[in-house]
């Protein structure tokens, strides 16, 4: 047993997630691939069915609130009420699911408004999680630890409910909610269809934009929205999104940024679940990228097709950045180190605005590659190139043991990765 796979066990037994027994690899022919898949997501559903937290969906004209208990080692005394709850008939692919985040205002009131517009909102058929911050004060923030939790355990259970379309899963907030989508939207873009913050407008360091590959995502402040800088920082995501997507040249970073003329903190908020609506995810890019960076103390174990097993930073003073390019089955793998400087410091609050970024070839660390049939060609050899420098060369075989892995590492339906490779730096 590896360590990494001793890792993920005691996780899985922390998230009381049971896993499925690893049996001798047992290689899957590619026609017999789809009943595979479907017989480990079975395993997986089944293995979980007793610790599902996720209630039936209630009526969004008068939902029933709910409650979990974030546990006290993430943050003391912290119960998270939430609604979730749908409007017209579900569709047979599921419902997509829309994560609403509330602003900074008294919560109880935040809390309510959020449900108004979600019962505004011109998308249906349509399910909403709508979460009320457990606590109030400069302290708490929707990025943290303490809500990666809930996030995790609603999108695992979500998942495996049948009750929610996998294709179509969306996270937008406002104000402190929109600081809130930006940052979790980078963090936790490969499960999303899109993504859409508001009234808000983060330093990119937070939330880098590289990340949203594959991932559509909307910004809209208002131009006179000064408090905290949305104006600038709105700008500043905007600009980085037209750069990276004028190199990208393929459509992989779309976009809608907009500073509202004349409107300040308060803009209509109805065309960006609309503009979300219109979008699906990506699940077999053949191109992604993907800066893992530390989020209130906690990195991802995975991203994309990505699974790391150590990773090339040793602290926070730096951070492990991906890109992994897939064409005529050669897979390249690019790791760097990134390191920050900023250039421009706010004088008042000491808010770091703008910044440089340094790339070094990573010189350790070691990370799965998962692949699929969309990906490559398993009848023929595969070669996965790290830095340049050829680790892997030969055929794959589909198996057993890398469909566990892929659903342990991601709890995902579309991410059922039957081939694997490990390179080592």
């Amino acid at each position: 047993m590896t360590l990494n796979y001793m890792l993920h066990a005691v996780a899985a037994l922390i998230l009381g997630c049971a896993l499925p027994c690893q049996a001798k690899s047992t290689t899957v022919k590619l026609k017999d691939l789809p009943e595979a898949r479907a017989k480990v997501w079975q395993e997986w559903v089944a293995g979980n069915a007793s610790e599902k937290t996720l209630p039936a969906l209630s009526d969004l004209a008068a939902p029933d609130s709910m409650l979990w208990v974030i546990p006290d080692s993430l943050e003391p005394h912290a119960d998270l009420n939430f609604y979730y709850a749908s409007k017209g008939d579900a569709p047979e692919a599921g419902y997509p699911l829309y994560l609403y985040l509330h602003g900074s205002g008294p919560r109880d009131d935040e809390w309510r408004v959020g449900l108004l517009l979600a019962q505004r909102f011109d998308v249906a058929p349509a399910a909403f999680f709508i979460p009320q911050i457990p606590n109030e004060g400069e302290y708490y923030r929707w990025y943290q630890r303490s809500k990666q939790w809930f996030v995790d355990r609603l999108l695992r259970d979500a998942l495996a409910s049948g009750k929610i379309d996998p294709e179509r899963i969306y996270l937008y907030g406002i104000s402190e909610g929109g600081y809130g989508s930006q940052r979790l939207a980078s963090f936790y873009a490969d499960y999303l269809a899109a993504a859409g913050p508001m009234a808000g407008g983060e330093p990119l360091k937070n939330a880098p934009v590289e990340n949203l590959r594959n991932t559509p995502f909307s910004l809209r402040t208002g131009k006179e929205d000064y408090g905290f800088y949305r104006d600038k920082l709105t700008g500043y995501t905007a600009a980085a999104l037209d750069s990276i997507e004028a190199i990208s040249g393929e459509g992989e970073y779309e976009h809608w940024v907009e500073l509202i003329p004349e409107r300040g903190h308060h803009i209509d908020y109805a065309p960006t679940p609309v503009w979300l609506s219109k979008h699906r995810r990506v699940t077999s890019p053949k191109r992604l990228s993907w800066e893992n960076f530390e989020m209130d103390g906690q990195y991802r174990s995975g991203f994309g097709n990505l699974q790391v097993i150590e990773r090339s930073n040793l602290d926070e003073s730096s951070r492990t950045r991906y890109d992994m390019e897939i064409s005529d089955n050669v897979v390249n793998l690019t790791i760097n180190l990134v390191e920050y400087e900023c250039t421009e410091l706010d004088p008042r609050w000491g808010i770091q605005l703008k910044f440089d970024r340094t790339y070094t070839p990573a010189e350790k660390g070691t990370v799965r590659v998962f692949l699929d049939e969309n990906m490559v060609d398993f009848n023929k050899p595969v070669t996965v190139m790290v830095n340049g420098q050829r680790k892997f060369h030969g055929k794959l075989k589909p198996n057993m043991d890398d469909l566990r892995r892929s659903v342990e590492e991601f709890y995902d339906p579309l991410r059922l990765f039957p081939a694997s490779v490990v390179v080592t730096l």
